[in-house]
């Protein structure tokens, strides 16, 4: 029998004092002395029906990291709930950051996951954050499959987290930048889209007009949104070989639309003329460097 996962309310948004309590690990006495004393919560007034909305329990674990980190709690308290920009408190190596996040993935803490996704592309950027946070945890993950360790539920958490940080993190920026977009894809058959995830955050922080694909789009999809969108430049992302799709690319060339291959999926089939990537960094050179007027 698997152990209750006390990180998910009942109903989404609606979390019940003792629930919380639960999750952060402090007694209901010590939740009552915070929202008394700082103000933090549901209104008082709720009386014994109060419920925490999923943004107050987000900034209540990010308030209890800031004092782990060694803020006092009362500052923590007013740079987790004060309305302002979010701080990260203390310097936060990345590797405690990584840490953090793989102890919540494993655990299946979902509203911690999230919550440490937020504070982290929030406070390095998407660029740092991926480089230096998630990919890192990412492949500490598949190094345990690798000695045999099945963490599959802790992997699709975390991926699925990561999903949804990224969309968060760049629906901050307008949808619609003038110019034309940077077209993102990945192979039709390609299933792993987090490179692609994290150059789209990337782009839409730096005001680069961007348009993404998402996975498992057939070709002839692909190909007509490239005939239709006119993008400065396409980049075919593949992680493995069996994903590479050079037909794709060359139809797409054909078309006149400027190709780049990202990924080491690509890597077996030596240089068919395309430009080729294979990091975040100088996926985002390329991109800006054809998004220039």
């Amino acid at each position: 029998m698997e152990p209750e996962n006390v990180d998910a309310p009942s109903v989404a948004g609606a979390w019940a004092p003792g629930k919380v309590a639960e999750l952060l690990g402090v007694s209901p006495v010590t939740l009552r002395s915070w929202s008394a004393r700082y103000g933090i919560g549901p209104p008082a007034g709720a009386g014994r029906h109060r419920r925490y909305s999923d943004a107050d329990v987000r900034r209540l674990q990010h308030m209890q990291r800031l004092v782990a980190r060694g803020m006092p709690v009362r500052e923590a308290a007013a740079a987790a709930f004060g309305g302002g920009p979010r701080t990260a408190g203390p310097e936060v190596p990345a590797s405690r950051r990584a840490d953090e996040l793989a102890d919540a993935a494993g655990e299946l803490r979902y509203a911690s996951v999230a919550g440490l996704l937020d504070e982290t592309l929030g406070t390095m950027g998407p660029a740092a954050a991926w480089t230096d946070v998630l990919a890192p945890v990412l492949r500490r993950l598949g190094d345990r499959w690798q000695r045999g360790d099945v963490c599959f539920a802790s992997e699709w958490a975390l991926t699925t987290e990561i999903s949804l940080a990224f969309e968060r993190f760049s629906r901050r920026f307008p949808a619609a930048v003038p110019g034309r977009p940077v077209l993102l894809a990945c192979c039709p058959a390609e299933r792993h889209s987090l490179p692609m995830e994290a150059l789209r955050a990337t782009l839409a922080e730096a005001g680069v007009p961007v348009a993404y694909l998402g996975q498992l789009v057939p070709a002839e999809t692909v190909a007509d949104l490239a005939a239709r969108l006119d993008p400065v430049l396409i980049l075919l992302w593949s992680q493995a070989p069996p994903t590479a799709d050079d037909l794709l690319a060359a139809r797409i060339r054909d078309l006149g639309c400027p190709v780049g291959t990202a990924g080491p999926g690509w890597d077996h089939l030596g240089d068919r003329g395309f430009p080729r990537v294979n990091d975040l960094a100088s996926a985002m050179e390329l991109a800006v460097e054809h998004a220039r007027p």
